[in-house]
């Protein structure tokens, strides 16, 4: 069965038809629970994301923060497993029909299986794979199988990427290129800050695939700050911290949803 690679370029390729940047949104599969977790990215969805990458919950995770620290470390406790991140995907995308992707460190996969890793989420509907920590002159075994199971492969690349670096990561990857607004680890931001401009120009330089800015973007206004020079806007400890902040589950479902709306409005213009 094929993923939906194609289903991704189409989202990113409608909102700029509208004149906008794409929201994207950030969860972690199993926080608080792996049923919470699900109703967590169908409520972002509902509230306006037109993507979600689903976290899988690493016990280092080296590029993010205290608050998805958190998270991952509460849905690790709850025993997540990859079984459920991909149950996370095909249940989101089944109720919504919107691009789902997973974010994950290289080593869950490389302990899964490659062939195996890509088929499943191919069958679950999954749009494609984000990896932080993959060189891309490792990457050959992971593309020559997501290419295979029509999946996207992300790669990130940071403010201290060298020009012929970004030609060469950009050259490997489809889908979208994850440009890391900052260097440091995610996180909310009082400024997103002008790193990331110049970033998406120098990406941009390279290549015509959509350039996506994360790490920072926690309302409205950085949102609309972002989106006026970036193809998509990627939020997700603010996402993460509706629902930590929250007095129970239902008022963290309504807060990841009020916050995509906000955001929504943001990549609009609107904020």
């Amino acid at each position: 069965m094929s993923g939906n690679v194609r289903l991704l370029d189409d989202t990113l390729a409608a909102a700029r038809a509208e004149g906008r940047a794409a929201l994207i949104a950030y969860l972690p599969a199993g926080f608080p629970t792996v049923d919470g977790g699900i109703e967590a990215v169908k409520a972002a969805l509902d509230g306006g994301a037109d993507v979600v990458e689903v976290g899988l919950p690493h016990s280092d995770p080296v590029l993010d923060g205290p608050v998805i620290q958190t998270a991952d470390d509460i849905a690790l406790r709850g025993g997540v497993r990859i079984a459920d991140v991909m149950r996370t995907v095909r249940e989101a995308h089944a109720a919504t029909g919107k691009p789902i992707l997973v974010m994950t460190y290289w080593n869950p996969i490389d302990r899964y299986g490659v062939e195996r890793f890509t088929a499943e989420l191919a069958e679950a509907g999954g749009a494609g794979c984000i990896l932080p920590d993959l060189p891309v002159q490792e990457s050959a075994l992971w593309r020559e199988h997501a290419d295979k199971h029509g999946l996207a492969t992300v790669f990130v690349v940071a403010p201290s990427s060298r020009d012929e670096r970004l030609a060469e990561i950009t050259a490997a990857g489809s889908g979208f290129v994850y440009a890391a607004s900052l260097m440091g680890v995610t996180g909310t931001r009082e400024s997103v800050g002008g790193q990331a401009e110049d970033l998406v120009r120098r990406t941009r330089a390279t290549t015509g695939t959509p350039v996506c800015v994360g790490l920072g973007v926690s309302n409205a206004a950085q949102a609309a700050e972002v989106a006026g020079f970036a193809d998509g806007v990627i939020v997700g400890s603010a996402f993460v911290k509706r629902m930590l902040d929250a007095p129970d589950d239902a008022a963290g479902l309504e807060g990841v949803r009020a916050l995509a709306a906000d955001l929504a409005e943001g990549v609009r213009g609107r904020a």
